[in-house]
């Protein structure tokens, strides 16, 4: 099933939420994962999507930890989304082992929040967590060493090739934790330079796609030349197509 990151659209989203999300459901998404709700509340939000049929694959969120426990809980709860992903840490936690493994700690711990709680918990990487460390090793490989099984990878294939790394031997390593989410985005695959809708880019997705299936393919871009919106229809008509 084809998704779509609604932080791709976060613009258009702050200045008119339900008109963008009306707009995403009439290029023909079927899904879609959040990245906070950009000024609604959860509750409508969901309203909005149940409207138009947009199922939430998935939520990018602190994790359920600490004081943020309870409201991530209650936030996903009201989404009706069933992973957390969490998005984002900063590099430098990926450039010893013994950083990896308190990151690995923090993973579990949360894990066992969101499965006591009927959820699952998701990593989603970016470009650094592929790069080699001094042994040769990926960082990402040895965070899967480290995790539970249960912890889930939502592998943004998009940054591994950034990264250096392959993306279907990565996805092959990560294997079944990493066949529920994937990201789909496109571009130069150079750090700083705008990305691509989905087909405009170096990425090989019909290769990708053969070797390693995934249930939802989320299409993302962090920062496009042009129109968003246009991006975002380009690319559900050519993973459709494809």
């Amino acid at each position: 099933m084809i998704a779509l990151q609604l932080y791709t659209v976060r613009d258009a989203l702050s200045a008119n939420f339900e008109g963008t999300i009306r707009q995403i459901a009439a290029y023909g998404y079927p899904a879609v994962e959040t990245a906070g709700v950009y000024g609604e509340s959860p509750a409508k939000a969901k309203a909005l999507f149940d409207e138009l049929g947009l199922k939430v694959t998935s939520a990018h969120s602190p994790l359920p930890l600490g004081d943020n426990q309870q409201k991530v809980l209650d936030t996903i709860g009201a989404l009706g989304a069933k992973t957390i992903v969490f998005p984002w840490i900063a590099a430098e936690n990926f450039e010893a082992l013994d950083r990896i493994q308190q990151l690995a700690d923090q993973l579990n711990t949360a894990d066992a929040v969101a499965r006591e709680n009927g959820l699952s918990l998701a990593y989603h990487n970016h470009d650094f967590e592929l790069r080699r460390l001094p042994d040769g090793s990926l960082p990402l490989l040895r965070l899967k060493e480290l995790v539970a099984p249960t912890v889930l990878f939502e592998v943004d294939t998009y940054w591994v090739q950034t990264g250096g790394a392959n993306v279907i031997e990565v996805l092959q390593a990560l294997g079944p934790q990493a066949a529920q989410l994937m990201h789909v985005k496109d571009g130069p695959c150079v750090v700083g330079q705008p990305m691509t809708a989905v087909g405009d880019g170096v990425m090989n997705f019909r290769e990708i796609f053969a070797a390693f299936p995934a249930e939802y393919h989320i299409v993302e871009a962090d920062r496009v030349d042009g129109d968003p919106l246009a991006a975002v229809d380009k690319s559900f008509r050519y993973l459709s197509n494809l």
